[in-house]
């Protein structure tokens, strides 16, 4: 195999979710594409990692010091939801049902990996509360352990504002799960936030 192919090929397979087949298609697909576009495509990449920021207020990625989201008078302003990756941002704007304001942690507490509260953005998430005007804040946390460790952290912080609500996305069983093979977990999150059916 040609060393240029193989160079281009060990690049792509360092993504994640891009095995060395996969990689190769694209490589050979970028191959077959106009140099123009591979370019265009090329320079986009470069600014993306150069010149990309992350918001002053709620750490979601940004063009400007202040991100678009938090930039909006439309939205609601005394929400905040709190996630743990930018993705988590994009997969909640999707459904088209939030309207607050997010702020992103940059992970999880993670004791075995060495993460701890201090690596995250949770001094900045307090600031914004106590600088007022906050009302409730939405913990849009992951059910891993590690998910449920930020969540007990969080709460034992936030708990120090007085008169904030503080809410947790309802966890439980997917739609279209078995419930067989549900783990328990999951189970014991879908029993306590169960509802009464109109």
């Amino acid at each position: 195999m040609s060393q240029l192919l193989q160079n281009v090929v060990g690049e792509l397979s360092k993504l994640p979710g891009v095995g060395r087949r996969t990689a190769l298609r694209l490589a050979i697909h970028l191959l077959r594409m106009d140099r123009e576009s591979v370019a265009e495509m090329t320079e986009s990449i470069d600014r993306f990692r150069n010149e990309i920021r992350y918001c002053a207020q709620c750490n979601n990625l940004s063009d400007e010091e202040i991100c678009p989201i938090c930039a909006d008078p439309e939205r609601d302003h005394a929400t905040i939801c709190v996630v743990e990756q930018v993705a988590d941002v994009l997969s909640i704007e999707n459904t088209h049902q939030y309207k607050g304001l997010y702020h992103v942690l940059g992970g999880l507490i993670s004791p075995m990996q060495g993460i701890s509260p201090s690596d995250l953005k949770i001094d900045l998430l307090c600031d914004r509360i106590a600088a007022g005007g906050v009302r409730e804040v939405i913990l849009a946390i992951s059910t891993s352990v590690e998910g449920e460790t930020t969540l007990f952290y969080l709460m034992n912080r936030l708990r120090h504002f007085a008169g904030l609500k503080i809410t947790s996305i309802a966890r439980g069983i997917g739609f279209g799960d078995e419930l067989e093979y549900v783990d328990e977990l999951t189970i014991t999150h879908a029993l306590r936030n169960r509802r009464e059916i109109e």
